[in-house]
């Protein structure tokens, strides 16, 4: 490639896992003139944001957004529930975890980390065996990554909540959905959730600035008696201004006007359907890895991710090296890789607004790539995902007779 080119001819490819390309109806719906946050307007479009977000979470409690990025919703999840020195149980299902979990240490939390080698998700049995271990109920949350965002490994949500029950155990319980939501399914009230923690920037196809809580009433009964310090986060000002259509503080008003609009697209093409699409892409990009001959991060393809697949690169070839090739020749973006995998992996993103053909070209282009940086693999991968999508789009156009 010319290297006095200012310019890129054609789409930037971005398959990082998040933030996500933006929908051109939600960039209109950002480009108008900013309203007053303290008018009749602007109330009905809080309420638009805020009952509609319930409908993604699947929740009839409130959901507290914040203009913060998901780690700001972490915080928050933490400081209205629990006290200086209480023990957390958190499983270390990669980089994020450990993130959430160090979080928790510097608020002056005690949490506990379940180890794990990065790659599956949280195993409900070892959840269970440890809170039953637990008989003076020290453990006052166990907090899970939904979906690992560094490595792609998807945890049995509803399963956990089972295994708490059986546990016969009090803790609270604490969701990351942030590169989950609005992608697969997720009930936060059927399965039990006491705080699940959303961020605007992935399956919500916004940028990034925009998270959420969703809350129970056993975390709002637990948010009366917490004693971490908290202002900018607390509930309580929160839900009781959003009752009248505001926020204690000035919102992200244009992010509030996106949001609206991708409420709405997510609900024109009907949750199941989205879902279905994110895991239709997940299983062609997975199909595309193995024929190229190339290991997936997940080791158990029960916590295989619909949104995310982590690739391991061959001994001797670096994974970041890979990703700069890829980005110059061909103009796509991966995601990096983290803690014991750094440099020996990349990330393939395929969640949001993205469809059958732009993950092809993506695949595409990764296939080039390998073959141009001299990675060891098989020919072929592009055309294993694309067979099995064609066989996907068949099978949902037959008859159900046939």
């Amino acid at each position: 490639m010319s290297k006095n080119s200012s310019r890129l001819p054609g789409r930037h490819f971005l398959h990082i896992p998040g933030p996500t390309p933006l929908p051109d109806r939600v960039l209109r719906a950002m480009d108008t003139p900013i309203i007053d946050h303290r008018g009749p307007e602007f109330a009905r479009l809080a309420r638009r944001c805020l009952d509609g977000i319930k409908s993604i979470f699947k929740t009839t409690n409130p959901v507290i957004i914040y203009t913060a990025t998901g780690t700001g919703a972490w915080e928050a999840s933490l400081v209205n529930t629990l006290s200086p020195g209480d023990k957390v149980l958190m499983v270390e299902t990669g980089q994020f975890a450990t993130q959430w979990k160090t979080m928790a240490q510097k608020l002056g939390l005690a949490p506990e980390f379940i180890k794990t080698d990065w790659r599956i998700g949280a195993d409900p049995a070892v959840i269970e065996a440890r809170l039953k271990e637990d008989k003076k109920h020290e453990i006052k949350a166990v907090c899970v990554l939904h979906n690992e965002t560094a490595t792609g490994c998807l945890s049995p949500i509803a399963e956990i909540r089972k295994a708490i029950d059986r546990a016969g155990h009090p803790a609270l319980y604490l969701v990351d959905t942030i590169s989950s939501l609005a992608s697969t399914d997720y009930r936060h009230d059927e399965w039990g959730v006491d705080v699940t923690v959303g961020g605007a920037q992935k399956g919500l196809m916004l940028p990034p600035g925009m998270s959420f809580n969703a809350v129970s009433d056993k975390a709002l009964a637990a948010s009366k008696n917490s004693k971490l310090t908290k202002s900018f986060w607390a509930w309580d000002d929160m839900i009781t201004m959003n009752k009248q259509g505001f926020f204690p503080y000035t919102p992200a008003t244009q992010m509030l006007q996106g949001l609206s609009v991708a409420l709405d697209m997510l609900h024109e093409e009907g949750l199941d359907n989205v879902f279905a699409r994110h895991a239709r892409l997940a299983e062609a990009t997975r199909r595309a890895v193995r024929a190229w001959g190339l290991e997936i991060i997940c080791r158990d393809s029960k916590y295989y991710s619909p949104t995310i697949t982590g690739v391991l690169m061959p001994e001797g070839h670096d994974g970041d090296a890979f990703r700069a090739l890829a980005l110059e020749h061909f103009n796509i973006a991966y995601g990096s890789s983290f803690g014991p995998f750094a440099g020996k992996m990349f990330r393939i993103g395929h969640l949001g607004d993205t469809n059958d053909a732009m993950l092809m070209g993506a695949l595409a282009a990764t296939e080039m790539a390998l073959s141009l940086a001299g990675v060891p693999h098989r020919k072929g991968g592009v055309h294993a995902a694309m067979d099995y999508l064609i066989t996907a789009h068949d099978s949902e156009r037959r008859p159900a007779a046939e």
